[in-house]
């Protein structure tokens, strides 16, 4: 259950009613209302005293704890595991592997195009002397600078086609149980493991449209959860407003 509240000091008071303490209490002499002698009695009398309380201004309503971050994990690319690098249930670091696909094709690869790049750098480097001695055209120069941009491109797509068979984890988290093993086929739409980011924890709740004047951005509330007896703490950081699409009878 959460309960939402702000305080209010009152203005005036609140009675507030004192116990029967017979040496608090006003003695009155009674007297017979005709003739005769009744005596003197003690007449009890009940004393209330003013104090100045402070008021609370609440409303409950029902909600759900979130966790801060939740997301399916899963490679950006296709081909078979080859290797799963976390223990399920455990914490994990932003920017972790936890898991890679195959990518030798592609290492292969980028030791070809780096082989090449010295050599295209050596000829870049002919050309321009031979240039400034007038020994060569500018068009042979420019075709040779042309050909270095393109390996180094064509070396930087493999590096980025070998980042993404490694699946690393976006957020500090709690991985959860792994869905798949090592030597599985995996696609993007395959989905590795669950990560939960569990600190801090979220509150989501709805209020009714005359509280919504009250709930706004950095406002304290309180709530409890089922089994624990002590109240939590949380403060409102987004509102968003939201139709309620219940059937509602027109007349």
């Amino acid at each position: 259950m959460i309960t939402i509240g702000a305080l209010a000091i009152v203005a005036g008071g609140l009675w507030y009613q004192q116990p029967k303490v017979n040496d608090e209490l006003a003695a009155v002499d009674a007297k017979p209302a005709m003739g005769g002698n009744m005596g003197n009695k003690v007449l009890n009398v009940n004393g209330k005293l003013i104090k100045h309380q402070s008021l609370t201004d609440e409303f409950v309503t029902t909600g759900l704890i979130l966790p801060d971050e939740e997301v399916n994990l899963s490679f950006e690319t296709s081909g078979k595991i080859t290797e799963i690098r976390f223990t399920e249930g455990t914490a994990v670091r932003k920017g972790q592997i936890l898991a890679k696909v195959n990518d030798k094709p592609l290492e292969a690869k980028l030791k070809q195009l780096t082989a090449q790049l010295d050599l295209a750098k050596n000829r870049v480097y002919r050309q321009e002397q031979l240039l400034k001695k007038e020994a060569v055209s500018q068009e042979a120069y420019e075709e040779a600078k042309t050909n270095l941009a393109t390996l180094e491109a064509e070396i930087e797509g493999v590096k980025v086609n070998i980042g993404l068979t490694e699946l690393r984890a976006p957020f500090d988290g709690i991985i959860g149980l792994r869905q798949v093993s090592v030597g599985a086929y995996a696609t993007p739409s395959t989905v590795v493991a669950k990560l939960t980011k569990i600190t801090p924890l979220k509150v989501e709740f709805s209020v009714p449209e005359r509280y919504a004047s009250q709930i706004r951005d950095g406002v304290n509330m309180e709530f409890t959860v089922e089994g624990h007896q002590d109240a939590f703490h949380a403060k409102v950081y987004a509102v968003e407003a939201a139709v309620d699409r219940t059937q509602h009878v027109f007349t």
